[in-house]
Protein backbone atom coordinates (compact mmCIF):
# COMPACT_ATOMS: atom_id res chain seq x y z
CA UNK A 1 0.00 0.00 0.00
CA UNK A 2 1.43 3.38 -1.05
CA UNK A 3 1.12 6.52 1.04
CA UNK A 4 -1.01 8.92 -0.98
CA UNK A 5 -0.57 12.24 0.82
CA UNK A 6 2.64 14.27 1.20
CA UNK A 7 2.14 17.23 3.53
CA UNK A 8 4.76 19.31 5.35
CA UNK A 9 7.45 17.07 3.91
CA UNK A 10 6.04 13.83 5.33
CA UNK A 11 4.10 10.97 3.76
CA UNK A 12 0.91 9.66 5.30
CA UNK A 13 -1.95 7.41 4.30
CA UNK A 14 -4.91 9.11 2.65
CA UNK A 15 -8.17 9.17 4.59
CA UNK A 16 -10.35 8.08 1.67
CA UNK A 17 -11.12 4.90 -0.20
CA UNK A 18 -8.37 2.68 -1.56
CA UNK A 19 -7.86 2.87 -5.32
CA UNK A 20 -5.59 0.97 -7.65
CA UNK A 21 -3.88 1.73 -10.91
CA UNK A 22 -3.27 -1.17 -13.27
CA UNK A 23 -0.42 -1.50 -15.74
CA UNK A 24 -2.12 -1.47 -19.16
CA UNK A 25 0.50 -3.86 -20.53
CA UNK A 26 0.27 -6.62 -17.92
CA UNK A 27 -2.93 -5.95 -16.01
CA UNK A 28 -1.00 -6.10 -12.74
CA UNK A 29 -1.36 -3.53 -9.98
CA UNK A 30 1.14 -0.73 -10.58
CA UNK A 31 0.08 1.43 -7.63
CA UNK A 32 -2.32 1.13 -4.70
CA UNK A 33 -3.18 3.64 -2.01
CA UNK A 34 -5.95 5.41 -0.13
CA UNK A 35 -7.13 8.59 -1.81
CA UNK A 36 -6.96 12.02 -0.23
CA UNK A 37 -10.23 13.34 1.18
CA UNK A 38 -11.41 16.94 1.46
CA UNK A 39 -9.85 17.06 4.93
CA UNK A 40 -6.52 15.86 3.54
CA UNK A 41 -6.70 18.47 0.79
CA UNK A 42 -7.47 21.15 3.37
CA UNK A 43 -4.38 20.12 5.34
CA UNK A 44 -2.27 20.29 2.18
CA UNK A 45 -3.55 23.76 1.34
CA UNK A 46 -2.91 24.98 4.88
CA UNK A 47 0.61 23.58 4.74
CA UNK A 48 1.26 25.39 1.46
CA UNK A 49 -0.26 28.59 2.86
CA UNK A 50 2.01 28.49 5.92
CA UNK A 51 5.08 27.86 3.77
CA UNK A 52 4.28 30.66 1.32
CA UNK A 53 5.47 33.54 3.49
CA UNK A 54 8.98 32.22 3.96
CA UNK A 55 9.37 30.75 0.47
CA UNK A 56 8.15 33.84 -1.41
CA UNK A 57 10.48 36.08 0.61
CA UNK A 58 13.51 33.86 0.20
CA UNK A 59 16.10 35.51 -2.07
CA UNK A 60 15.68 34.49 -5.68
CA UNK A 61 19.21 33.12 -5.77
CA UNK A 62 18.39 30.69 -2.96
CA UNK A 63 15.18 29.45 -4.60
CA UNK A 64 17.07 29.01 -7.85
CA UNK A 65 19.82 27.01 -6.12
CA UNK A 66 17.26 24.63 -4.61
CA UNK A 67 15.63 24.08 -8.00
CA UNK A 68 19.03 23.47 -9.60
CA UNK A 69 19.72 20.87 -6.91
CA UNK A 70 16.33 19.33 -7.72
CA UNK A 71 17.40 18.99 -11.35
CA UNK A 72 20.49 17.09 -10.22
CA UNK A 73 18.37 14.82 -8.01
CA UNK A 74 15.99 14.10 -10.90
CA UNK A 75 18.99 13.14 -13.01
CA UNK A 76 20.01 10.59 -10.37
CA UNK A 77 16.52 9.06 -10.54
CA UNK A 78 16.12 8.81 -14.32
CA UNK A 79 15.73 5.03 -14.42
CA UNK A 80 13.27 4.95 -11.52
CA UNK A 81 11.18 7.73 -13.08
CA UNK A 82 11.13 6.04 -16.48
CA UNK A 83 10.10 2.66 -15.08
CA UNK A 84 7.37 4.20 -12.90
CA UNK A 85 5.89 6.09 -15.85
CA UNK A 86 5.99 3.11 -18.20
CA UNK A 87 4.45 0.71 -15.68
CA UNK A 88 1.69 3.18 -14.87
CA UNK A 89 0.54 4.24 -18.33
CA UNK A 90 2.27 1.89 -20.76
CA UNK A 91 4.52 4.04 -22.91
CA UNK A 92 7.72 2.54 -24.28
CA UNK A 93 10.69 2.77 -21.93
CA UNK A 94 12.70 4.82 -24.41
CA UNK A 95 9.98 7.45 -24.35
CA UNK A 96 9.80 7.48 -20.56
CA UNK A 97 13.56 7.93 -20.34
CA UNK A 98 13.21 10.91 -22.64
CA UNK A 99 10.49 12.29 -20.38
CA UNK A 100 12.74 11.96 -17.33
CA UNK A 101 15.54 13.80 -19.14
CA UNK A 102 13.10 16.57 -20.07
CA UNK A 103 12.12 16.93 -16.41
CA UNK A 104 15.73 17.64 -15.51
CA UNK A 105 16.24 20.03 -18.41
CA UNK A 106 13.08 21.93 -17.50
CA UNK A 107 14.80 23.61 -14.57
CA UNK A 108 17.47 25.39 -16.63
CA UNK A 109 14.87 26.42 -19.21
CA UNK A 110 12.59 27.79 -16.48
CA UNK A 111 15.40 29.78 -14.88
CA UNK A 112 16.22 31.39 -18.23
CA UNK A 113 12.55 32.09 -18.92
CA UNK A 114 12.02 33.70 -15.55
CA UNK A 115 14.98 36.04 -16.03
CA UNK A 116 13.75 37.03 -19.50
CA UNK A 117 10.00 37.22 -18.91
CA UNK A 118 9.47 37.75 -15.18
CA UNK A 119 12.65 39.33 -13.92
CA UNK A 120 13.25 42.83 -12.61
CA UNK A 121 14.70 46.04 -13.95
CA UNK A 122 15.38 49.60 -12.83
CA UNK A 123 15.05 52.63 -15.09
CA UNK A 124 16.17 56.15 -14.25
CA UNK A 125 13.54 58.91 -14.20
CA UNK A 126 13.47 62.65 -13.52
CA UNK A 127 11.98 62.05 -10.07
CA UNK A 128 14.31 59.17 -9.21
CA UNK A 129 13.74 55.72 -10.67
CA UNK A 130 11.15 53.25 -11.92
CA UNK A 131 11.30 49.63 -10.78
CA UNK A 132 9.76 46.49 -12.27
CA UNK A 133 9.48 43.44 -10.03
CA UNK A 134 7.32 40.32 -10.06
CA UNK A 135 5.35 38.82 -7.20
CA UNK A 136 4.16 35.28 -6.58
CA UNK A 137 0.42 34.56 -6.61
CA UNK A 138 0.28 32.30 -3.56
CA UNK A 139 -0.91 28.69 -3.38
CA UNK A 140 -1.21 27.02 -6.78
CA UNK A 141 -3.17 23.83 -7.47
CA UNK A 142 -1.49 21.67 -10.12
CA UNK A 143 -3.44 18.92 -11.91
CA UNK A 144 -1.28 16.39 -13.73
CA UNK A 145 -2.26 14.32 -16.80
CA UNK A 146 -1.52 10.66 -17.40
CA UNK A 147 0.25 10.93 -20.76
CA UNK A 148 3.30 12.81 -19.42
CA UNK A 149 2.79 12.31 -15.68
CA UNK A 150 6.23 13.63 -14.77
CA UNK A 151 7.11 16.20 -17.42
CA UNK A 152 3.83 18.11 -17.68
CA UNK A 153 3.12 18.75 -13.98
CA UNK A 154 6.84 19.38 -13.54
CA UNK A 155 6.45 22.03 -16.23
CA UNK A 156 3.93 23.84 -14.03
CA UNK A 157 5.54 23.19 -10.65
CA UNK A 158 9.12 24.26 -11.40
CA UNK A 159 8.32 27.76 -12.75
CA UNK A 160 5.69 28.27 -10.06
CA UNK A 161 8.19 27.45 -7.30
CA UNK A 162 10.91 29.57 -8.89
CA UNK A 163 8.55 32.55 -8.80
CA UNK A 164 7.91 32.03 -5.08
CA UNK A 165 4.58 30.22 -5.16
CA UNK A 166 3.80 27.10 -3.17
CA UNK A 167 1.95 24.18 -4.77
CA UNK A 168 -0.49 21.37 -4.09
CA UNK A 169 -0.12 18.70 -6.77
CA UNK A 170 -2.79 16.17 -7.68
CA UNK A 171 -1.36 13.56 -10.05
CA UNK A 172 -3.55 11.67 -12.48
CA UNK A 173 -5.07 8.61 -10.86
CA UNK A 174 -4.04 6.75 -14.04
CA UNK A 175 -0.34 7.51 -13.46
CA UNK A 176 0.30 8.22 -9.77
CA UNK A 177 3.68 6.57 -9.19
CA UNK A 178 6.13 9.22 -10.39
CA UNK A 179 4.87 11.81 -7.88
CA UNK A 180 6.62 10.08 -4.97
CA UNK A 181 9.92 10.12 -6.86
CA UNK A 182 9.50 13.82 -7.55
CA UNK A 183 8.80 14.42 -3.85
CA UNK A 184 11.92 12.47 -2.89
CA UNK A 185 14.01 14.54 -5.31
CA UNK A 186 12.61 17.82 -3.97
CA UNK A 187 13.28 16.75 -0.38
CA UNK A 188 16.85 15.73 -1.23
CA UNK A 189 17.34 19.12 -2.91
CA UNK A 190 16.45 20.92 0.31
CA UNK A 191 12.99 22.21 -0.57
CA UNK A 192 11.43 23.50 2.66
CA UNK A 193 8.56 21.46 4.06
CA UNK A 194 5.16 22.57 2.83
CA UNK A 195 6.34 24.34 -0.32
CA UNK A 196 5.12 21.36 -2.35
CA UNK A 197 2.36 19.03 -1.17
CA UNK A 198 0.85 16.03 -2.97
CA UNK A 199 -2.68 14.62 -2.81
CA UNK A 200 -3.44 11.40 -4.71
CA UNK A 201 -6.93 10.47 -5.81
CA UNK A 202 -9.61 10.70 -8.45
CA UNK A 203 -12.57 12.95 -9.14
CA UNK A 204 -13.47 13.58 -5.47
CA UNK A 205 -9.92 14.59 -4.59
CA UNK A 206 -9.76 16.83 -7.63
CA UNK A 207 -13.07 18.43 -6.69
CA UNK A 208 -11.90 19.14 -3.17
CA UNK A 209 -8.78 20.83 -4.50
CA UNK A 210 -10.86 22.83 -6.97
CA UNK A 211 -12.98 24.20 -4.14
CA UNK A 212 -10.10 24.87 -1.77
CA UNK A 213 -8.56 28.23 -0.90
CA UNK A 214 -6.21 28.51 -3.87
CA UNK A 215 -4.73 31.47 -5.73
CA UNK A 216 -4.24 29.66 -9.00
CA UNK A 217 -4.99 26.47 -10.90
CA UNK A 218 -2.56 25.02 -13.44
CA UNK A 219 -4.08 22.27 -15.56
CA UNK A 220 -3.09 19.98 -18.40
CA UNK A 221 -5.81 17.65 -19.67
CA UNK A 222 -8.98 17.34 -21.71
CA UNK A 223 -11.01 20.21 -23.11
CA UNK A 224 -14.13 19.04 -21.29
CA UNK A 225 -12.43 19.26 -17.91
CA UNK A 226 -10.72 22.53 -18.77
CA UNK A 227 -14.02 24.13 -19.82
CA UNK A 228 -15.55 22.93 -16.54
CA UNK A 229 -12.73 24.62 -14.61
CA UNK A 230 -13.17 27.79 -16.66
CA UNK A 231 -16.87 27.95 -15.82
CA UNK A 232 -16.18 27.16 -12.17
CA UNK A 233 -13.95 30.22 -11.80
CA UNK A 234 -16.17 32.57 -13.83
CA UNK A 235 -16.48 35.82 -11.93
CA UNK A 236 -13.31 35.14 -9.91
CA UNK A 237 -10.59 37.08 -11.74
CA UNK A 238 -8.37 36.95 -8.65
CA UNK A 239 -7.61 33.26 -9.36
CA UNK A 240 -5.01 32.73 -12.09
CA UNK A 241 -6.14 29.92 -14.39
CA UNK A 242 -3.76 28.29 -16.87
CA UNK A 243 -5.40 25.66 -19.07
CA UNK A 244 -3.43 23.44 -21.44
CA UNK A 245 -5.91 21.28 -23.35
CA UNK A 246 -6.00 19.15 -26.45
CA UNK A 247 -6.46 19.51 -30.17
CA UNK A 248 -8.01 18.05 -33.30
CA UNK A 249 -4.74 18.76 -35.01
CA UNK A 250 -4.30 19.02 -38.80
CA UNK A 251 -1.26 18.08 -40.87
CA UNK A 252 -1.21 19.13 -44.54
CA UNK A 253 1.02 17.19 -46.94
CA UNK A 254 1.49 19.00 -50.23
CA UNK A 255 3.82 17.64 -52.91
CA UNK A 256 7.15 17.23 -51.11
CA UNK A 257 9.80 15.50 -53.20
CA UNK A 258 10.38 12.70 -50.68
CA UNK A 259 7.21 10.63 -50.23
CA UNK A 260 8.83 8.34 -47.67
CA UNK A 261 9.96 11.27 -45.54
CA UNK A 262 6.43 12.68 -45.65
CA UNK A 263 5.01 9.33 -44.56
CA UNK A 264 7.55 9.07 -41.74
CA UNK A 265 6.64 12.51 -40.41
CA UNK A 266 2.91 11.84 -40.70
CA UNK A 267 3.10 8.45 -38.98
CA UNK A 268 5.18 9.79 -36.11
CA UNK A 269 2.86 12.79 -35.80
CA UNK A 270 -0.16 10.52 -35.39
CA UNK A 271 1.20 7.47 -33.58
CA UNK A 272 3.88 8.63 -31.11
CA UNK A 273 2.99 7.65 -27.54
CA UNK A 274 0.20 5.51 -29.06
CA UNK A 275 -1.48 8.74 -30.16
CA UNK A 276 -1.66 9.99 -26.56
CA UNK A 277 0.04 13.33 -27.05
CA UNK A 278 -2.21 16.37 -27.17
CA UNK A 279 -0.13 17.60 -30.13
CA UNK A 280 -0.54 14.41 -32.20
CA UNK A 281 -1.91 14.85 -35.72
CA UNK A 282 -5.52 13.66 -35.88
CA UNK A 283 -6.34 14.80 -39.42
CA UNK A 284 -3.96 14.42 -42.37
CA UNK A 285 -4.96 16.49 -45.40
CA UNK A 286 -3.65 15.55 -48.85
CA UNK A 287 -4.30 16.47 -52.49
CA UNK A 288 -6.45 14.33 -54.72
CA UNK A 289 -4.55 12.33 -57.30
CA UNK A 290 -1.51 10.09 -57.61
CA UNK A 291 0.76 11.91 -55.16
CA UNK A 292 -1.79 11.72 -52.35
CA UNK A 293 -2.38 8.05 -53.15
CA UNK A 294 1.34 7.31 -52.87
CA UNK A 295 1.68 9.05 -49.51
CA UNK A 296 -1.35 7.26 -48.09
CA UNK A 297 0.01 3.91 -49.25
CA UNK A 298 3.31 4.66 -47.51
CA UNK A 299 1.55 5.75 -44.30
CA UNK A 300 -0.57 2.61 -44.20
CA UNK A 301 2.54 0.49 -44.72
CA UNK A 302 4.16 2.13 -41.71
CA UNK A 303 1.03 1.67 -39.60
CA UNK A 304 1.13 -2.04 -40.39
CA UNK A 305 4.82 -2.37 -39.52
CA UNK A 306 4.95 -0.45 -36.25
CA UNK A 307 6.42 -2.56 -33.45
CA UNK A 308 3.96 -2.68 -30.56
CA UNK A 309 4.67 -4.24 -27.19
CA UNK A 310 4.99 -3.92 -23.44
CA UNK A 311 7.10 -1.11 -22.06
CA UNK A 312 10.06 -3.37 -21.24
CA UNK A 313 10.19 -5.22 -24.57
CA UNK A 314 13.03 -4.46 -26.95
CA UNK A 315 12.75 -2.27 -30.05
CA UNK A 316 9.10 -1.30 -29.68
CA UNK A 317 7.76 1.94 -31.12
CA UNK A 318 4.63 2.15 -29.01
CA UNK A 319 2.99 0.47 -26.06
CA UNK A 320 -0.66 0.04 -25.14
CA UNK A 321 -3.19 2.77 -24.52
CA UNK A 322 -3.48 3.83 -20.89
CA UNK A 323 -6.35 1.45 -20.09
CA UNK A 324 -8.73 -1.12 -21.50
CA UNK A 325 -11.44 1.54 -21.45
CA UNK A 326 -9.27 3.80 -23.60
CA UNK A 327 -8.83 0.95 -26.08
CA UNK A 328 -12.59 0.40 -26.17
CA UNK A 329 -13.16 4.13 -26.72
CA UNK A 330 -10.74 4.16 -29.65
CA UNK A 331 -12.44 1.22 -31.35
CA UNK A 332 -15.87 2.78 -30.83
CA UNK A 333 -14.72 6.12 -32.22
CA UNK A 334 -13.46 4.38 -35.35
CA UNK A 335 -16.77 2.53 -35.72
CA UNK A 336 -18.62 5.84 -35.45
CA UNK A 337 -16.49 7.31 -38.25
CA UNK A 338 -17.21 4.27 -40.42
CA UNK A 339 -20.95 4.63 -39.86
CA UNK A 340 -20.73 8.25 -40.98
CA UNK A 341 -19.09 7.28 -44.27
CA UNK A 342 -15.44 6.78 -43.38
CA UNK A 343 -13.48 4.14 -45.30
CA UNK A 344 -11.03 2.14 -43.21
CA UNK A 345 -7.60 1.79 -44.83
CA UNK A 346 -5.96 0.15 -41.83
CA UNK A 347 -8.26 -0.80 -39.00
CA UNK A 348 -7.45 0.08 -35.41
CA UNK A 349 -8.07 -3.19 -33.55
CA UNK A 350 -7.74 -4.60 -30.07
CA UNK A 351 -4.77 -6.96 -29.95
CA UNK A 352 -4.96 -10.54 -28.72
CA UNK A 353 -2.69 -9.80 -25.76
CA UNK A 354 -5.45 -7.79 -24.05
CA UNK A 355 -5.00 -4.77 -21.83
CA UNK A 356 -4.84 -1.46 -23.65
CA UNK A 357 -3.08 -2.86 -26.71
CA UNK A 358 -4.40 -1.66 -30.08
CA UNK A 359 -3.00 -1.47 -33.57
CA UNK A 360 -2.53 1.85 -35.37
CA UNK A 361 -5.44 2.80 -37.62
CA UNK A 362 -5.93 4.91 -40.75
CA UNK A 363 -9.38 5.89 -42.02
CA UNK A 364 -10.37 8.04 -45.02
CA UNK A 365 -13.13 10.44 -43.95
CA UNK A 366 -13.18 12.59 -47.10
CA UNK A 367 -16.77 11.64 -47.89
CA UNK A 368 -17.96 11.17 -44.32
CA UNK A 369 -20.61 13.51 -42.94
CA UNK A 370 -21.25 15.05 -39.53
CA UNK A 371 -17.87 14.05 -38.09
CA UNK A 372 -17.62 15.40 -34.54
CA UNK A 373 -14.85 17.90 -33.89
CA UNK A 374 -13.39 15.83 -31.06
CA UNK A 375 -9.96 14.71 -29.97
CA UNK A 376 -9.52 10.95 -29.85
CA UNK A 377 -6.58 10.11 -27.63
CA UNK A 378 -5.36 7.13 -29.60
CA UNK A 379 -3.46 5.99 -32.71
CA UNK A 380 -6.13 6.72 -35.32
CA UNK A 381 -5.31 8.93 -38.31
CA UNK A 382 -8.14 10.50 -40.32
CA UNK A 383 -7.35 11.12 -44.01
CA UNK A 384 -8.97 14.01 -45.89
CA UNK A 385 -8.49 14.56 -49.65
CA UNK A 386 -8.93 18.03 -51.18
CA UNK A 387 -8.67 19.50 -54.71
CA UNK A 388 -6.39 22.49 -53.94
CA UNK A 389 -4.27 24.09 -51.25
CA UNK A 390 -6.84 26.70 -50.28
CA UNK A 391 -9.28 23.87 -49.59
CA UNK A 392 -6.60 22.19 -47.48
CA UNK A 393 -6.24 25.30 -45.34
CA UNK A 394 -10.00 25.60 -45.01
CA UNK A 395 -10.28 22.01 -43.80
CA UNK A 396 -7.31 22.45 -41.47
CA UNK A 397 -8.99 25.39 -39.74
CA UNK A 398 -12.39 23.67 -39.52
CA UNK A 399 -11.98 22.94 -35.81
CA UNK A 400 -12.76 24.58 -32.48
CA UNK A 401 -9.25 23.71 -31.32
CA UNK A 402 -5.93 25.31 -32.16
CA UNK A 403 -3.09 23.50 -30.45
CA UNK A 404 -0.83 22.19 -33.20
CA UNK A 405 -0.63 21.85 -36.94
CA UNK A 406 1.86 21.25 -39.66
CA UNK A 407 2.77 21.47 -43.31
CA UNK A 408 4.96 18.99 -45.15
CA UNK A 409 6.05 20.75 -48.33
CA UNK A 410 9.18 21.95 -50.11
CA UNK A 411 7.36 25.05 -51.41
CA UNK A 412 8.32 28.21 -49.49
CA UNK A 413 5.31 30.12 -50.80
CA UNK A 414 2.93 27.49 -49.45
CA UNK A 415 4.65 27.63 -46.07
CA UNK A 416 4.31 31.43 -45.97
CA UNK A 417 0.60 31.09 -46.74
CA UNK A 418 0.07 28.30 -44.23
CA UNK A 419 2.02 30.14 -41.55
CA UNK A 420 -0.19 33.20 -41.93
CA UNK A 421 -3.52 31.35 -42.20
CA UNK A 422 -3.39 28.19 -40.08
CA UNK A 423 -4.76 28.71 -36.57
CA UNK A 424 -2.40 26.76 -34.32
CA UNK A 425 -0.15 27.72 -31.43
CA UNK A 426 2.42 25.14 -32.55
CA UNK A 427 2.87 25.15 -36.32
CA UNK A 428 5.70 23.09 -37.79
CA UNK A 429 7.08 22.68 -41.28
CA UNK A 430 8.49 19.33 -42.34
CA UNK A 431 8.55 18.24 -38.70
CA UNK A 432 6.11 16.11 -36.67
CA UNK A 433 3.26 18.01 -35.06
CA UNK A 434 4.05 16.10 -31.86
CA UNK A 435 7.46 17.72 -31.61
CA UNK A 436 7.69 20.74 -29.30
CA UNK A 437 10.53 22.51 -27.53
CA UNK A 438 10.54 23.62 -23.90
CA UNK A 439 12.50 26.68 -25.05
CA UNK A 440 9.36 27.91 -26.85
CA UNK A 441 5.78 28.52 -25.65
CA UNK A 442 3.35 25.59 -25.71
CA UNK A 443 -0.36 26.21 -26.16
CA UNK A 444 -2.94 27.37 -28.64
CA UNK A 445 -6.20 29.24 -29.17
CA UNK A 446 -9.77 27.98 -29.16
CA UNK A 447 -10.59 24.95 -27.03
CA UNK A 448 -6.88 24.23 -26.70
CA UNK A 449 -6.41 26.69 -23.86
CA UNK A 450 -7.15 30.09 -22.38
CA UNK A 451 -4.17 31.98 -23.78
CA UNK A 452 -1.90 30.98 -20.92
CA UNK A 453 0.72 28.99 -22.88
CA UNK A 454 3.10 26.82 -20.92
CA UNK A 455 6.69 25.67 -21.45
CA UNK A 456 8.87 28.79 -21.84
CA UNK A 457 5.91 31.10 -21.21
CA UNK A 458 4.95 29.41 -17.92
CA UNK A 459 6.90 32.21 -16.25
CA UNK A 460 4.12 34.58 -17.33
CA UNK A 461 1.36 32.91 -15.32
CA UNK A 462 3.60 32.09 -12.36
CA UNK A 463 3.94 35.71 -11.20
CA UNK A 464 2.30 39.11 -11.53
CA UNK A 465 4.17 42.33 -12.35
CA UNK A 466 4.56 45.22 -9.94
CA UNK A 467 5.60 48.63 -11.31
CA UNK A 468 6.95 51.25 -8.90
CA UNK A 469 7.93 54.91 -9.17
CA UNK A 470 10.52 55.69 -6.50
CA UNK A 471 11.74 59.04 -5.21
CA UNK A 472 14.15 59.21 -2.29
CA UNK A 473 12.29 62.12 -0.69
CA UNK A 474 8.81 63.58 -0.85
CA UNK A 475 8.73 66.80 -2.92
CA UNK A 476 6.06 69.39 -3.53
CA UNK A 477 3.73 68.68 -6.45
CA UNK A 478 2.78 71.24 -9.09
CA UNK A 479 0.08 71.18 -11.73
CA UNK A 480 -2.04 73.70 -13.58
CA UNK A 481 -4.74 74.94 -11.25
CA UNK A 482 -3.23 73.18 -8.24
CA UNK A 483 -2.72 75.35 -5.13
CA UNK A 484 0.84 76.46 -4.43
Amino acid sequence: MNDAVWIDGSWRRGSGDVFQNYCPATGGVAWEGASATADDVHDAIESARRAFHGWSRMPQSERTAILEAYADEIGKRTDAIAEAISKDMGKALWESRGEAATMKAKVAVSIAAQVERAGGKVQEAAFGSMHLTHRAHGVMAVYGPFNFPGHLPNGHIVPALLAGNTCVFKPSELAPSVAAIMADAFAAAGLPAGVLNIVQGGRETGGALLNADINGLLFTGSANTGVFFHKHFAGRPEVILALEMGGNNPLIIWDPADVDAAADIAAQSAFLTTGQRCSCARRVILPEGAFGDAVIEAIVARAKELKIGAWDEDDIFMGPLVSEQAATNAVEFQMMLSKKGGKSLRRLKRMDRGGGFVTAGVIDVTNATDIPDEELFGPLMQIIRVPDFNSALERANATRYGLSGGLISDDDALWIQAHSEMRAGILNRNRPTAGASGAMPFGGPGLSGNFRPGAYYAADYSAWPQASQVSQTATRMTAQGFPK
